[in-house]
């Protein structure tokens, strides 16, 4: 039965065909001998090969997007403004599109023909929250699905309620901004605060993540009530700052890479997720107007630890010390 054909399977036009002869109501008692018809009644036509090419019509941008949201799986939320024995027509982006009676989510299909007209009709000035499912700019075709819908909101709530803090899951970054990265978990966005994209200090996501990139994440917290997981990149990775006093001791001359200059001093890498502070009064001897005096972001340099805090995450490094040091030598 056309009804309970799943939601992803491939829509080819055998599958139109029989939707346009057995899963559709007309105002007519008989369905019409030509099921091309009723594509011709909505400015529309049965191909005898699924379209795949990019739009390449005057219209290319507004079918671009269209191409867009289908692979992205926009969910959108489109108006009814009207309906035939196929189904209902919606508009969106200067398009009209369709949305055939097998895809709409609480329609039964037990209803007779009277019944079903008065379902459609009752749908018309209506919102329906839909996926794009097939784009054809050729036949001027929109085909969209509410049970598509349904369907991922059904998975993301099922995929909210079984996430806990500490999962490590797999995912698909989807859009970065200033603040962090959201990523796709299968039908559940999740957002990575800047914080806690790595060990490291990040000026921006964009240095590390890229949109469609593929990550391994850390659940951090799952907001059931809201709808909200936060997420971890770094977490997936050792903390180096665990195990940082089996590396670093006081007295230790190490070789470090200025990250950041600011008024107070200096901070310096020493490995990957490890950054230490030169304060002022350790960068050198003698009087300087600012640290930019001494030292540069990009500059090595060599490095004297004077103390270390792994609970707190402090690690003191002298510049001037080292400097002492090396002349001692």
């Amino acid at each position: 039965m056309l009804d309970f054909l799943p939601a992803d399977a491939p829509y080819t036009e055998e599958y139109w065909q029989v939707l346009m002869e057995e899963g559709e109501y007309s105002r007519r008692t008989a369905p019409p001998a030509d099921p091309e018809s009723i594509w011709r009644g909505l400015g529309l036509e049965i191909e005898t090969q699924p379209t795949i090419s990019p739009p390449s019509s005057p219209d290319d941008g507004k079918w671009a997007a269209a191409y867009r949201a289908m692979e992205e799986r926009t969910v959108l939320t489109l108006p009814v403004v009207g309906y035939n024995r196929g189904g209902l027509l919606v508009e969106w982006n200067g398009h009209q599109g369709f949305v055939p009676v097998s895809h709409l989510a609480d329609l039964s299909p037990y209803l007779d023909e009277r019944e079903r007209e008065e379902a459609l009709q009752a749908r018309v000035g209506r919102t329906l929250r839909l996926h794009v499912i097939e784009v054809d700019p050729e036949r001027q075709r929109l085909i969209l699905s509410e049970r598509a819908t349904h369907s991922e909101e059904q998975r993301r709530k099922a995929l909210l309620e079984r996430l806990q803090p500490g999962d490590v899951c797999s995912g698909r970054v989807t859009n970065i901004c200033s603040f962090g990265a959201f990523v796709d978990l299968g039908g559940l966005e999740g957002l990575i605060h800047i914080s806690e994209l790595s060990w490291n200090r990040v000026g921006h996501p964009a240095q590390l993540l890229r949109p469609g990139q593929e990550v391994q994440v850390c659940v951090l917290n799952v907001d059931r009530e809201r709808g909200r997981v936060g997420l971890s990149l770094k977490r997936v990775q050792p903390d180096p700052w665990r195990t940082i006093e089996e590396r670093y001791q006081v007295g230790q001359v190490v070789l470090g890479v200025i990250t950041n200059v600011v008024e107070f001093g200096a901070f310096a890498q020493v490995e990957e997720g490890v950054e230490g502070l030169i304060h002022l009064s350790e960068l050198a001897e003698g009087q300087f107007l600012h640290p930019r005096n001494v030292v540069r972001e990009g500059m090595s340099v060599r490095l004297r630890v004077i103390y270390v805090d792994a609970a707190r995450r402090r690690l003191g490094l002298s510049l001037r010390r080292a400097a002492e040091a090396t002349m001692a030598d």
